[in-house]
């Protein structure tokens, strides 16, 4: 690279990659592979529009490298191209869910989705994201004593309130949610169910976390946590008189975005080749079980862990409930060690969300790295030292 500048930056965040053990549960490695299709010459293309139906010319190629991605995407979920559609166009996690609510939500109607603090994501009607400004959100949460999801309750609300969509999903959650109670709740109320799956997107294709799918009407994804690809989006939807994979596909292009990238299309395409592999469920049951691991022994070491585990690749640690440290120091002291992680709110939480009670470890990237339940015990351990510092 003759950019000297970039290049010593790109080396020193490699290195820092390197020399980190990362709990982001948010972030996970690529392949040289997913890289390869980042970074080529389909960089230069531009085609708004969508295969066959394009504004531009010289989309031959294209258009092949699109639909090869939404071939992969239905055939890694095991979905019928009959029943399903799935556009693979958005650029993020949060744009996808925009375009869903565009589609679907008149403007001023209500989104039922989970509380920022009890686990939810801001795109999931938080007041400070785009979903809460132009749309009302009916929050629900968890029950304070098991710190999961009360689904009496939830139907209560959602009989009360009868929202335009539910949106059954997590961002720090770590149990696995009852997708067909979620349906019921939704029918009982007229409400479009949509699954937000983006941290577990991977564990359902390793199918060691229940599938959406029988369920839900819309289900979107982030591809870079669990399903170890590229940063990017996928919004699959039922094939029915509804036609909401026309909506949906009419609020990305032209509603939401221009032109596709079809570099990061490409790449998306080359990850679910891969998690359609035997080792990728041997990777996916690897994640649950580190996960499980790292709850135990932190809980053996005195940490209250929220809900008193986890089902999936996330926990949560009540840090300050369990030995006075607010959320910020703890990630700042453990970062200094050369471990990753974030603060994070918890359930009921009293500090705010710039210095939370809780941090959130994820065992997605470590366990892309190779480590294993005994690595994790280590982990704990260590973990447990440096928080345990006067």
């Amino acid at each position: 690279m003759k950019d000297t500048q970039i290049k010593k930056l790109i080396d020193a965040e490699k290195k820092r990659q390197k020399k980190v053990i990362n709990l982001i549960a948010s972030e996970n490695y690529v392949s040289k592979d997913v890289l390869e299709a980042l970074g080529s010459e389909l960089t230069n293309k531009y085609a708004e529009g969508y295969p066959n139906a394009r504004y531009y010319g010289g989309n031959e190629v294209v258009d092949k490298i699109e639909n090869l991605c939404k071939e992969r995407a239905l055939k890694l979920f095991e979905l019928s191209s009959n029943e399903w559609a799935v556009n693979v166009q958005p650029l993020s996690g949060s744009p996808a869910n925009l375009a869903v609510y565009l589609s679907l939500v008149q403007q001023g109607a209500k989104i039922m989705g989970m509380s920022l603090s009890h686990g939810g994501h801001l795109t999931h009607g938080h007041k400070v994201s785009a979903s809460g400004k132009f749309w009302m959100q009916v929050p629900y949460g968890v029950d304070k004593e098991t710190e999961t999801i009360n689904y009496a309750e939830l139907k209560e609300t959602a009989l009360l309130e009868k929202p335009t969509i539910i949106v059954a999903g997590f961002t720090a959650y770590p149990r696995i949610i009852d997708w067909k109670k979620f349906r019921e709740i939704a029918d009982s109320c007229g409400a479009y169910l949509m699954v937000d799956m983006s941290h577990i997107a991977g564990l359902v294709a390793g199918k060691v976390y229940p599938s959406p799918f029988p369920y839900a009407d819309v289900v979107t994804t982030t591809t870079h946590k669990t399903l170890r690809g590229p940063r990017a989006a996928l919004i699959f939807s039922r094939k029915d008189q509804r036609e909401l994979d026309k909506k949906i596909d009419k609020a990305v292009f032209p509603g939401l975005q221009g032109g596709p990238h079809l570099n990061q299309i490409a790449a998306i395409s080359v990850a679910l080749k891969e998690a359609n592999i035997p080792a990728f469920k041997k990777y996916a049951k690897q994640v649950v079980k580190n996960a499980k691991v790292l709850a135990e022994e932190l809980a053996k070491l005195g940490w209250k862990i929220i809900s008193g585990g986890t089902d999936s690749h996330l926990l949560l640690i009540d840090v300050f409930g369990t030995r006075g440290i607010g959320g910020k120091e703890a990630s700042e002291r453990l970062e200094k060690a050369g471990i990753i992680v974030n603060k994070n709110t918890i359930p009921f939480d009293a500090r705010t969300p710039v210095d939370p009670s809780g941090i959130r470890l994820g065992t997605a990237a470590e366990t892309t790295r190779g480590k294993k339940e005994k690595d994790f015990k280590k982990i704990a351990t260590v973990l447990d030292k440096i928080l345990r510092i006067e």
